[in-house]
């Protein structure tokens, strides 16, 4: 049996506004609500504990995450990177800063290491990770550990 739109009149028409304003009230929520820092945190790294370690003062103004693995790898922009290749990727990183920031001549000198290490990294590694780091022009290093709470 065939009905025809006549017999039951149009069909009832749906507003959508509510649904395209909370739509949009999730994404403001969502953008606001997400932290960009912790992007470069990885849980396969294991924080030492310390007493003395304390939250920054302020926010390092050109920070470059670098994660020290116990096995000797570094995490650096989502790739795993023997700690013997750092130096390569270390003087791409200072020579990109130099050039987008062609008016100061010590912007990478003034660029902010953050170091992770594994709790378990070997200390010489740490070391050497810092000396690579000092030969391709960088200077202020912040190393992280856990707070140890008392």
């Amino acid at each position: 049996m065939k009905y025809s739109s006549k017999e039951f009149g149009n069909p009832p028409e749906v507003d959508w506004t509510p649904m395209i304003d909370m739509t949009f009230q999730l994404i403001a929520f969502f953008m606001f609500t997400l932290s960009f820092s912790d992007a470069d945190i990885n849980e396969r790294i294991r924080l030492p504990n310390s007493e003395l370690a304390k939250p920054p003062d302020q926010k390092a103004e050109k920070p470059l995450t670098l994660q020290l693995t116990k096995e000797g790898i570094v995490l650096y922009g989502g790739q795993e990177v023997p700690l013997e290749g750092m130096s390569r990727n270390l003087e791409n990183e200072a020579e990109y800063l130099i050039r987008q920031h062609t008016d100061d001549p010590g912007v990478v000198a003034g660029a902010t290491i953050i170091l992770r290490a594994d709790a378990e990294a070997q200390g010489g590694q740490v070391r050497r990770l810092i000396k690579i780091c000092q030969d391709a022009g960088f200077e202020n290093f912040v190393l992280r550990a856990k707070e140890e709470r008392r």
